[in-house]
């Protein structure tokens, strides 16, 4: 039996897709920006949460985590493209690539 030790690109983003979302917190924080107007307080937002994304702050709190781990949260579902950050001032908002997530399932779909 020979293995094939090159990922083509479709493939490495699969295995981030995986590592990212093996996380349970990283997984609910892609479930709650499904729907911010039900999971984040909007009222105290600057910005659009479904067009510009939900501040990190907000994130954050709902979390009770240190800054620090909820942005290395973030930031791995960005890397793996599910996440989409925008910068509003000294702020940054998330908000997911729904785009990019309909073509990883495609992918996942074509693979498996």
């Amino acid at each position: 039996m020979t293995t094939d030790t090159e990922l083509s690109p479709d493939s490495a983003q699969l295995l981030e897709v995986f590592k990212a979302l093996a996380n349970p917190v990283r997984l609910q924080v892609l479930r709650w920006l499904r729907d911010p107007e039900k999971h984040f307080p909007v009222e105290q937002g600057i910005a659009d949460p479904y067009e510009v994304g939900v501040c990190v702050s907000h994130i954050q709190g709902k979390l009770g985590l240190a800054q620090s781990t909820v942005s290395a949260y973030l930031a791995a579902l960005e890397r793996a493209g599910l996440v989409r950050s925008t910068r509003v001032g000294k702020w940054t908002h998330y908000r997911r690539d729904e785009a990019n997530i309909a073509r990883i399932v495609a992918v996942l779909g074509d693979s498996l």
